[in-house]
């Protein structure tokens, strides 16, 4: 398919989303004093590989605009059916538009108290349209249900990036901007009381911190009044199995917390 044909089939489904969220007109884009970017040429993708851990910008933090246009269009999603509609159609980043089998946008309940959060699709997620389901995914079902006495269906599982990287490569940080309204939309309509970050590239970017894994675990942090623990990302446990026993402790940090919480409403 031609690039100006896949863009205007991808305008015109992210219009109809835009019109089955009950928008009646299409309102003029105020005019940019910036030039829209070419696309990075590969030299400029491997330099940005280079650069620190991606950081997400919540100056823009659920204040994604309601303006609809033909060459952006981000409307505020009602529900996430429709919003993992857009996300379907979406093809900001050129490279994992073109090499994904599908998007992979998230699995669970969709007001889970508790959402996990990782870092972008593999080639099994890739394949099955849904997040952790290869071996990962087995030991974070684990996790939920053996070591939190959860149900995987109880909670809400998601990641910074809806497409896979080329590689299983790291996300870069244009990629993780260009989905970053996605996300946040995602938790706007969620709304969860907790979030556990699974692995650094899903802790620094939530976080906006190039701090290490290994110091942001092991406390709750505060993320726009939402609790978060970071722990080790399932891939990881599974090449350092030592590291299973700092994740327990993280888990049940995790679960300390959310009892806490529980209690204090209880009480209140």
């Amino acid at each position: 398919m031609k690039p100006t044909e896949r863009i205007r089939r991808a305008v015109l489904q992210r219009l109809e989303s835009a019109r089955q969220a009950g928008l009646q007109q299409v309102p003029k884009a105020a005019p940019s004093a910036e030039p829209v970017k070419a696309p990075a040429s590969a030299a400029e993708a491997s330099a940005s590989a280079e650069s620190p851990a991606p950081r997400l910008h919540t100056s823009a933090l659920f204040e994604v605009s309601g303006a609809v246009n033909e060459d952006e269009v981000v409307a505020n999603a009602p529900t996430l059916k429709v919003l993992e509609q857009q996300v379907a159609s979406c093809t900001r980043c050129a490279e994992l538009a073109q090499t994904r089998t599908q998007t992979v946008f998230g699995v669970g309940d969709p007001a889970a108290q508790l959402c996990f959060l990782g870092e972008a699709p593999g080639a099994d997620e890739d394949r099955l349209g849904e997040p952790f389901v290869g071996r990962a995914g087995k030991l974070l079902t684990d996790i939920i249900e053996k070591g939190m006495r959860l149900r995987r269906e109880d909670v809400y599982i998601l990641n910074i990036l809806k497409c896979r990287p080329p590689g299983n490569r790291n996300p870069l940080p244009t990629e993780a901007e260009n989905c970053e309204p996605f996300l946040l939309q995602q938790f706007e309509l969620i709304r969860p009381q907790f979030i556990c970050c699974l692995g650094a590239v899903a802790a620094q970017n939530l976080l906006q911190t190039t701090t290490s894994i290994g110091k942001l675990r092991g406390r709750v942090h505060d993320w726009r009044g939402m609790g978060v623990v970071c722990t080790y990302h399932p891939a990881y446990l599974l090449r350092n199995p030592a590291a299973k026993v700092q994740a327990w402790e993280d888990i049940q940090l995790l679960m300390e917390t959310i009892d806490q919480e529980d209690s204090d409403e209880c009480a209140g």
